[in-house]
């Protein structure tokens, strides 16, 4: 292991020009990502969304060939994946993706307990939940969630792919009771874009990575590099060494500057927002257009958008923007708020 170790956290060049046994690879590195997050176990994946397929592919096949065999047709299998039906969303395709029947609870107004506990039937596979900004007063609490799904034997997923910072999200869920929790290897940790995190029961992963490629089975598509490996357990192992706090200074630091000078706009109030849009625990900065500028939110977007550099920024309510200063480089922010500047007086 130690000798893995030392050849995953080099530069990419190594990784790339190394012959290596994916099987043993996955199994390897999930061994230390599993030590390094407090957990039973891990599994590298092609993103936080190959996570969804995988997980439920997991509670619904178990680690039967026969069952892994047939998905995503599940006919006759427990295949009923439950969820909030506030939690319904444009991931849940790779809930379906499996083979999943969803199962919705819950209305826009509120979930009730005894809501849950009658969905789960003879069926039932397991339970999704969404944390961050898909949580409302409307959703059942996760630990009740929890209390609910283990009396009756069900196994729970938590999508936690946005949950970082902090970085004790890693094992939180699982500590809490979750039997899987997946995240995002190119967000916060920032790792190869294109990859993601399952942390988890032993059983669980197993049954993930024996449906995860390059095994011939519904995750085989789903193909992680070993340059993909060794630069997400590089970028883990950064993040949980200092990393974080690097970020959450960063952060920081953007945040007071967008604050500082977009105050100083004419016709712009600007004010702090923790956590995230994303609920992740990290600064952002809104951005509303007083009710006397000609100028609509959407012109605003559109110009921000099609100038020179283009940039990007979030709507919220009817006439705000958000400015995310996370991924930004140093002097970025500064760019923004001059191609700011310029859009309202165009």
């Amino acid at each position: 292991m130690r000798a893995f170790r030392a050849w995953a956290v080099r530069s990419s060049p190594p990784a790339c020009q190394t012959y290596l046994d994916m099987n043993e690879l996955h199994e390897r590195a999930g061994e230390r990502i599993a030590k390094l997050t407090r957990n039973e176990a891990a599994f590298v994946t092609s993103g936080s969304a190959a996570g969804l397929v995988l997980t439920t592919a997991a509670c619904i096949a178990g680690s039967d060939p026969a069952k892994m065999d047939r998905l995503p047709h599940s006919e006759g299998l427990k295949n009923e994946i439950i969820i909030h039906r506030f939690q319904r969303n444009h991931y849940d395709i790779n809930i379906r993706q499996a083979g999943a029947q969803l199962v919705e609870i819950g209305g826009h107004r509120t979930t009730h307990p005894w809501e849950l506990e009658e969905a789960i039937g003879e069926r039932t596979a397991g339970i999704v939940y969404f944390p961050g900004r898909y949580v409302g007063p409307n959703i059942l609490p996760l630990e009740r969630v929890i209390e609910t799904a283990k009396a009756r034997g069900v196994p729970v997923i938590v999508d936690a792919a946005a949950q970082t910072p902090p970085s004790d999200n890693f094992w939180h869920y699982t500590e809490m009771g979750a039997d899987l929790a997946i995240f995002s290897g190119g967000k916060s940790l920032a790792g190869p874009q294109n990859t993601g995190l399952i942390l988890g029961r032993r059983d669980l992963i197993t049954a993930c990575r024996m449906m995860g490629s390059p095994r011939y089975a519904i995750g085989q598509p789903m193909k992680v590099g070993r340059e993909d490996v060794a630069g997400l357990l590089a970028a883990l192992e950064h993040y949980l060494n200092g990393g974080e706090r690097i970020q959450l200074e960063r952060c920081e630091r953007g945040a007071e500057l967008f604050l500082e000078r977009i105050s100083g706009i004419a016709g712009l109030t600007a004010r702090r927002r923790i956590p995230n849009e994303l609920g992740q625990a990290l600064p952002e900065v809104m951005a509303e257009l007083d009710g006397g500028l000609a100028l609509s939110r959407d012109e605003l977007i559109r110009r921000l958008w099609e100038g020179d550099p283009r940039i990007e920024v979030g709507p919220d309510g009817e006439r705000a923007i958000f400015l995310n200063p996370d991924p930004l480089k140093d002097g970025e922010a500064e760019i923004v708020i001059e191609r700011i500047r310029a859009a309202l007086g165009a």
